[in-house]
C-alpha cells in the first residue's frame, strides 16, 4: 500500500476521465439488439482515440488464458468478467453490467456500471440497479483514512441486508493504480475496525457486487464469466477514488 507522487495523481486523474468518457459512451450505446462485441469495440476506440490503452485486454500479461478484450459485458445472472462475444445479444430488459479498465503513462483506473436495455422487467431489478448503486455511494462514504477496508465492507453488508439482497463474497475491491490489482483487497462484508487501515494518497477500486439470491458463485467453462449458483440476477457498480483525509476523491467521475 504506497502512497502515489502528486505526478502519478495527475496521470490517476486523466486515466479516471477517459474511462468516465469511454464508459459513458457504451452505456449510451445498450439497447436491445446490440451486441456484446459492439460494446467491446465502442470501449476500446473511445480509450485509444483519448490517448489510453484497454488494460483489460491480454490481462494478465503472460497468462495461458488472459482476457480477450477491453470491456467485460455480464448479464443478468453473470456477476463480473463476462466476455463480450458477438453472438451475446443484448435483449429487452436484460441487466447489463459493463467493467473496464484504462491504463494511461503507466497510470491504472477501474469503473463498472449496470444498467437495464430496454424496459425493465419487473420491480425487483429495478431495485437491484438502485440499491447496488446507493452501495457504492455508502462505500465511498466509508473509504477515508483512518478507516479499515472492514469498516466498508461492514457498511455495504448491513445495508444490502436490509435492503433484501447479498453481497458476493467470493469477489472483493482492491487497490489500484501502478498495476490493475493492487493491495489491498476490499471486501464487501466485513467487521468494523478490522481489516487493513487506509492511508491518504493510496488509489483503490470499490465495486459492491449484490445479487438477488445466494452469494455462492460459478466460473464459466471460458474460465473468466462469474454467475451466481442458483441463477439469481446480479448488479455491479465500481469508482477508483484517490483516499484522503476527511473526503475521499472520485477519480472515475
Amino acid at each position: 500500500m504506497q502512497k502515489l507522487s502528486s505526478n502519478e495523481i495527475k496521470l490517476l486523474r486523466k486515466s479516471g476521465k477517459i474511462l468516465k468518457n469511454a464508459l459513458s459512451e457504451v452505456i449510451l450505446a445498450i439497447k436491445p439488439g446490440i451486441s456484446a462485441a459492439s460494446l467491446d469495440q465502442i470501449a476500446e476506440s473511445s480509450i485509444r482515440q483519448q490517448g489510453g490503452t484497454p488494460s483489460f485486454k491480454n490481462y494478465p500479461p503472460g497468462d495461458d488464458n488472459p482476457f480477450p478484450a477491453a470491456l467485460c459485458v455480464s448479464l443478468n445472472d453473470e456477476i463480473v468478467h463476462g466476455i463480450p462475444y458477438p453472438n451475446k445479444i443484448i435483449r429487452e430488459g436484460d441487466i447489463v453490467s459493463v467493467d473496464l479498465g484504462v491504463n494511461y503513462h503507466g497510470m491504472n483506473t477501474d469503473m463498472a456500471k449496470s444498467v437495464i436495455a430496454g424496459s425493465p422487467k419487473n420491480k425487483i431489478d429495478e431495485k437491484l440497479i438502485k440499491v447496488t448503486e446507493q452501495a457504492l455511494k455508502i462505500a465511498i462514504a466509508n473509504a477515508i483514512a483512518g478507516h479499515t477496508t472492514g469498516d466498508i465492507g461492514n457498511a455495504v453488508e448491513m445495508y444490502i441486508k436490509k435492503e433484501g439482497f447479498s453481497v458476493v463474497r467470493a469477489l472483493v475491491g482492491h487497490g489500484v493504480g501502478r498495476n490493475v490489482h493492487e493491495d489491498p483487497q476490499i471486501p464487501n462484508f466485513g467487521r468494523k475496525n478490522e481489516g487493513e487501515k487506509l492511508v491518504s494518497g493510496i488509489a483503490v477500486a470499490i465495486e459492491p457486487m449484490v445479487v438477488v439470491g445466494s452469494h455462492d458463485v460459478k466460473t464459466s467453462s471460458d474460465g473468466w464469466s462469474v454467475s451466481t449458483l442458483d441463477g439469481s440476477k446480479a448488479a455491479h457498480f465500481e469508482h477508483t477514488i484517490l483516499i484522503g483525509s476527511k473526503r475521499s476523491e472520485i477519480i472515475t467521475v
